[in-house]
């Protein structure tokens, strides 16, 4: 059985309410096939490369402000915080947390790893914070309601179908006025009649949510989202989309990074 399969069979037929838990379990178990030690190539490249559909740099002196949600080990905290951001690491299992403050301590500051890119920045924050992503509680570890950057790899395609509406809203609260949310879309290649997780997603998926972040988006009868008339109004704008050279080889190919902005 593969690692896909041992994930959609580890969460059937459990509700919502249960997703923490089973999550936790694995990550007690030390069953998490989709670690891969490292930050995603395609987020690495996106940060060096792409700078100039990443918003303005506050002039006020004050650091940008970034959120990773489901940030798993927190490889991609790390990364943000080299880049000069203060960057904040959300998961809902406690075990990852402890793992995540685990890693800090042993490459947080290690500039082989995460060397600093910008001198006259310098390395950002690293926080690490157990809480549900669609609750305010974890705020109280930033002095702002809101972040500049938003990242998120594999957490809305671990969410339950039924939470994504929910999902397209919270992002775009959390979102600052100037702010990016960066999405790399995955998996793409994974038919979303397959169940999950992962489920199975797609790049007109995304597009959907975020016009009218809340409301539901309507499927085909393979699971795929159906595109609706109109364009995004009180949501966000696809400002771009690309096919990333490099990315994990799980997604290698068929990977796409969307980067968001509000309308």
């Amino acid at each position: 059985m593969g690692d896909r399969e041992k994930l959609r069979q580890h969460f059937l037929d459990q509700p919502a309410e249960a997703q923490t838990s089973r999550w936790d379990a694995l990550w007690k178990q030390q069953t998490t096939p989709w670690d891969r030690s490292t930050p995603s190539p395609a987020l690495v490249d996106t940060l060096l490369e792409k700078k100039y559909v990443l918003g303005p740099i506050p002039q006020d002196g004050k650091r940008r402000k970034a959120l990773v949600p489901g940030c798993g080990r927190g490889y991609d905290v790390l990364l943000f915080a080299s880049h000069g951001y203060d960057a904040i690491g959300l998961d809902a299992s406690e075990t990852a947390i402890e793992a995540c403050k685990v890693l800090d301590a042993q490459q947080g500051n290690d500039e082989s790893k995460y060397p600093i890119v910008d001198s006259s920045i310098e390395r950002g924050s690293r926080t690490f914070v157990l809480a549900d992503f669609f609750m305010n509680d974890f705020l109280k570890a930033s002095d702002a309601p809101q972040f500049d950057i938003i990242y998120d790899y594999t957490f809305l395609c671990a969410l339950p179908p039924a939470l994504r509406p929910k999902w397209a809203k919270r992002m775009t609260e959390l979102l600052a006025p100037n702010g990016r949310l960066i999405c790399l879309e995955f998996p793409l290649s994974k038919p979303p009649s397959t169940g999950g997780p992962p489920h199975g997603l797609s790049s007109d998926l995304y597009t959907e949510l975020f016009k009218a972040p809340g409301e539901d988006v309507k499927y085909d009868a393979d699971g795929y989202a159906v595109q609706s008339e109109g364009v995004a109004g009180r949501g966000l704008k696809r400002i771009a989309h690309w096919a990333p050279t490099r990315s994990h080889e799980v997604g290698q190919g068929s990977d796409h990074v969307s980067i968001w902005r509000h309308n």
